[in-house]
């Protein structure tokens, strides 16, 4: 599976297709539960097969890379508060365990979430 950016993604989708805008919300409002891809597919009123051919098509890559792609900004943000820890943050964004957290983290980033909080946490 090549590597999911948000450059490899195409943004304009989400406002042009109301389906894919309201999967969008969907997703971003329920970031911290398990998304199937049967649920996504219901959200948007497509079977499922279809849906992970229109959501390729439209989006520019699977709907799997792209929820974690949400799941790790959201993360990003939530590595600046100090007071969580990265567990906590792994299952705020939906991971279900630390190690799945840390490998699409790794595999988005390039570098594991504790390296990356070190490097935005301000010095004192």
């Amino acid at each position: 599976m090549a590597r999911c950016t948000p450059d490899s993604i195409d943004e304009r989708a989400f406002d042009y297709y109301p389906r894919l805008s309201r999967l969008r919300r969907y997703c971003l409002s329920n970031l911290e539960a398990p998304i199937s891809l049967s649920q996504a597919a219901e959200q948007v009123s497509l079977e499922r097969t279809y849906f992970c051919t229109y959501f390729r098509r439209k989006v520019g890559v699977s709907f799997g890379q792209w929820l974690t792609l949400l799941r790790v900004e959201r993360a990003l943000r939530l590595l600046e508060d100090e007071s969580m820890h990265i567990t906590d943050v792994a299952t705020a964004v939906g991971f279900q365990s630390l190690s799945a957290f840390e490998r699409a983290f790794r595999s988005t980033m390039g570098t594991t979430a504790a390296l990356y909080r070190k490097g935005v946490r301000p010095t004192h």
